[in-house]
Parts: structure tokens; C-alpha cells; sequence
């Protein structure tokens, strides 16, 4: 297994020390079923937020429940190192529960990272970093880049070639 890709046990101990060390963690989550340029310029930009990036990334099951039938489109564990093989990430953890909180309580990351399209309010996670001490930061989106669009313009193509 990929060393930067950490279960629960070896995320808690991975954060505990990061932190002991006196480092700041950047936390970020999501499905990432597509690994697109939007995804690329978001992560890149979280990193520069801390000294270390963690992503807690949807579980198959869960994303399931987010997107509905027919995804995710790739699995779990390669999405995970797929990510993990991205210069700028340098923790990647799965999480299987509707929502990120329970793997951002026991992180408690100094930086909780979105995309500008949440709202603040609806950021899952940010009293609990805030009441930590650390802030939120919503990160600007790439146009036109999600893994929705990808979808439609390949079944589009496939479509328009029956």
C-alpha cells in the first residue's frame, strides 16, 4: 500500500505528529471520481494554504449515496492513489460516513479547504476548526472543469458514433 495513503489508526497517529512537529495541516475533501484540471488547481492551491495537505476522499459507498447510480466512476482505492501520486497532496485517507466530520475531528485541521461554490455556513466541519483555532478558505473553481461535464461529453461522443 501506498505510504501516503493512511487508515484511521494511521491518520490519527500521521496528524498527531505532523502537529508535534509543529506543522499546519490543510484539510480537504471530496469524491474526485475524475481527476480533471479543476481538481489540479484546487489542490495545488490548498497546499500553499499549509505545510501539509491531507484529502479525506469518499468512500465508493458514500459517493454512491452523494451522486446516485452509476458512480462512482473509478474506485475508491484507485482514486486514493491517484491523488496520493500528486506532488502537492501529501496524506490521503477514505472515509465511508454521509460527511467528512468525524475524519475533520480527529484531524482538526489548522485550514479547512472548499470550493467557492459552498457557502460558508454549509462548510461541514468549520465550528470545529474554528473553535480550534484555525480558519476556512474557499478556493476559486476552473470553469467549465468537473467530472460531470467530462461524463456527459463522453457519452455524448459515444452517442453521436451508435
Amino acid at each position: 500500500m501506498n505510504e501516503k495513503i493512511l487508515d484511521r489508526k494511521g491518520l490519527r497517529g500521521k496528524a498527531r505528529s505532523i502537529k508535534e512537529a509543529g506543522k499546519k495541516i490543510v484539510f480537504t475533501n471530496g469524491c474526485f471520481d475524475l481527476l480533471h484540471i479543476g481538481h489540479v488547481r484546487y489542490l495545488r492551491a490548498a497546499r500553499q494554504l499549509a505545510d501539509v495537505l491531507l484529502i479525506a476522499v469518499n468512500s465508493d459507498r458514500s459517493m454512491a449515496r452523494i451522486k446516485g447510480p452509476g458512480r462512482p466512476i473509478v474506485a475508491q482505492d484507485e482514486r486514493a492513489e491517484v491523488l496520493a501520486s500528486l506532488e502537492c497532496v501529501d496524506y490521503v485517507t477514505i472515509f465511508d460516513e454521509p460527511d467528512p466530520l468525524a475524519t475533520i475531528e480527529l484531524v482538526t485541521p489548522d485550514v479547512l479547504v472548499k470550493g467557492a461554490d459552498w457557502k460558508e455556513d454549509a462548510i461541514i466541519g468549520r465550528d470545529v476548526v474554528e473553535a480550534a483555532g484555525g480558519r476556512v478558505v474557499r478556493i476559486p473553481l476552473t470553469g467549465g472543469a468537473s467530472t460531470s461535464a467530462i461524463i456527459r461529453k463522453i457519452v455524448r461522443i459515444h452517442c453521436s458514433r451508435q
